[in-house]
């Protein structure tokens, strides 16, 4: 609960939002999206009005998370082919598939090495403080000469330790969070997956109960014209049925060729940006520390010699 209501939570949600923002309103169909605009215009009474409108798929916050778990399960059993109806197969799917499922595996032991990056330079920062603080007190102990130099280097740990603080809140925002959000966008498009797997099913099933059916009733009309009539009705239908359970399947499939394009695209700047900013905030910080102590080397020099 703590942490809940901290700056840093705070932050991270305000980010996250203020990207997924940015991102719908680039996106080129998204953008057209009526509740998007309400969302960016509209003051507080017509957002009231707008969720009274709601059909209310998710009745309560359990039933939300509930769907994600299904997900979860149902994913590797549909795309991984642990159930085997019926799935889609070719070559470049297969690629995708397990291109994807390894993007996941290694964006998240990135993201864990990145949290513990995070980790590592906020207790570096914290013991940095401690030690300034107990090096401040051992001066003082001995006093003359000894009390200022070990002031200084106190003052000195004390300083590199906001500096790491700093970083560690850098890295977090631009570095863990963004690698984060990609595995997060990698699970979507594993819950798209599974989509396709169903569409895909229910196209090869309607279309094989079609042209089984067109067999039969080719035979029909030749054997039993008193029932071809209701036959042909029931075939019609089954045929429309059909159809649009293939345009379905199709208009899943070229929305996410498209989609991947972008995601690929995206997240090549993105995380190109994140090791970039990483890659320049450890060279500051190197440079920070290395110009610090080095700085008070002459006085530690003068202060043993003598």
């Amino acid at each position: 609960e703590k942490f809940r209501f901290s700056k840093e939570f705070i932050e991270l949600r305000r980010q996250a939002l203020d990207l997924f923002i940015n991102r719908l309103a680039s996106h080129p169909e998204l953008k057209q999206s009526e509740d998007l605009r309400t969302f960016l215009q509209a003051d507080e009474e017509k957002m009231d009005r707008a969720r009274s409108y709601e059909t209310g798929i998710f009745k309560k916050p359990g039933d939300f998370i509930q769907m994600f778990k299904d997900v979860q399960s149902k994913v590797s059993d549909v795309v991984l082919g642990k159930e085997k109806p019926v799935e889609e197969s070719t070559p470049e799917y297969e690629k995708l598939k397990h291109y994807i499922f390894e993007l996941e595996n290694h964006l998240a032991e990135a993201q864990k090495q990145a949290f513990r990056l995070v980790k590592r330079h906020r207790e570096l920062g914290q013991s940095l403080a401690d030690f300034g603080k107990a090096i401040k007190l051992l001066g003082a102990c001995e006093g003359d000469s000894l009390e200022k130099v070990f002031s200084e280097v106190g003052s000195k740990s004390e300083m590199l330790s906001i500096k790491l603080q700093r970083e560690a809140d850098n890295l977090l925002f631009n570095f863990e969070e963004p690698l984060k959000d990609y595995v997060r966008a990698v699970q979507s498009i594993k819950a798209t997956m599974l989509d396709r797997a169903n569409a895909f099913r229910q196209h090869f099933d309607l279309d094989q109960e079609r042209k089984y059916k067109e067999l039969n009733l080719e035979k029909m009309k030749f054997m039993n014209p008193e029932k071809f009539s209701e036959s042909e009705t029931e075939f019609s239908e089954l045929k429309a049925a059909s159809e649009e359970a293939t345009k379905r399947y199709e208009h899943i499939v070229s929305v996410m060729n498209d989609e991947l394009a972008r995601f690929q695209e995206q997240k090549t700047a993105d995380i190109g940006l994140a090791f970039h900013e990483f890659a320049k905030g450890q060279a500051k910080l190197a440079k920070d520390i290395a110009d610090a102590w080095r700085s008070i080397l002459p006085k530690l020099e003068a202060c043993s010699s003598s």
